[in-house]
């Protein structure tokens, strides 16, 4: 599943051609994805002027003065802009056609999806989306410290990573960097995520930063199905450390990677370098 790396480099591809262009129509090959297409989509998502592209957490929104388009890329989407008679293919559900501009020519947004779990919403002006309404902060603002981990892990017996991953505590840290964010700051992913000092939860804070800007400086993390927007693949993935090497030698000290599943997930650790 793309993660906030992804998605953010996801962002960066497509805001240059989509902010201040018009929506001239929108086609949709199905009717849903992960959820049924709302009618907004079609009635009032054209003709719009794309303000802004934000992302928050792992969503991606159009914001237009009549509402904003909410997408999420599930286990296999993908987004990209591409000239409007681009053959469709199999997968490619949902076409966001752009005006000309005096120095751009039409292009279209395509959102190829081929197991269907992202989704395509829709969000009011003035309003947040149910899906956006209890998300904690961005890890990559001053929201985010350790201070503020130390506080909301008080008394949890959740495994750490399982906390790290809470989108309530914080958003975007999904496995592959919570597993590198743990191995950097020396943590054992298994340990209670309320017997972490607030020492070293300054530390593993600054970790999730310094790995989120450095994966989405690299282009993401290509293991399966994403792609970048012009369909290069990111490259933080052969700067990995303990995700995805169970056997294979740790990095720092030699001893071999181990794996264990923690809330459905598989996770990786060095079993010397994290206590």
């Amino acid at each position: 599943m793309p993660e906030l790396p992804e998605v953010e480099t996801t962002r960066r591809g497509i805001e240059p051609y989509l902010v201040g262009r018009r929506v001239a129509g929108v086609i949709l090959r199905r009717p849903d994805l992960r959820w049924p297409i709302p009618p907004q989509i079609s009635t009032l998502l054209p003709g719009q002027r794309i303000d802004a592209v934000e992302r928050r957490a792992k969503y991606l929104l159009l914001h237009t003065r009549a509402g904003s388009a909410l997408l999420h890329l599930g286990m296999s989407g993908v987004l990209r802009v591409l000239p409007p008679d681009t053959p469709v293919g199999r997968h490619d559900h949902v076409d966001i056609a752009l005006e000309r501009t005096s120095a751009q020519a039409p292009r279209i947004l395509r959102f190829t999806d081929p197991r269907r779990f992202g989704c395509l919403l829709w969000q009011a002006p003035g309003e947040t989306h149910e899906l956006l309404a209890k998300l904690g902060p961005e890890p990559l603002t001053d929201a985010f410290d350790g201070d503020l981990l130390w506080h909301r892990s008080r008394g949890r017996k959740a495994a750490v990573k399982l906390f790290l991953m809470d989108n309530a505590i914080v958003v975007g840290v999904g496995n592959i960097y919570a597993s590198e964010a743990l191995f950097a700051a020396g943590i054992d992913p298994r340990r209670a995520a309320g017997s972490i000092s607030c020492a070293r939860y300054a530390r593993l804070a600054n970790e999730v930063k310094r790995i989120l800007a450095w994966a989405i400086e690299r282009g993401g993390t290509t293991l399966r199905d994403f792609l970048n927007p012009d369909g290069a693949p990111g490259y933080f993935f052969r700067e990995l450390n303990v995700y995805g090497r169970a056997g294979e030698a740790c990095r720092a000290c030699g001893t071999p990677i181990r794996q264990v599943v923690l809330g459905q997930r598989s996770t990786f650790w060095c079993p010397h370098c994290q206590r």
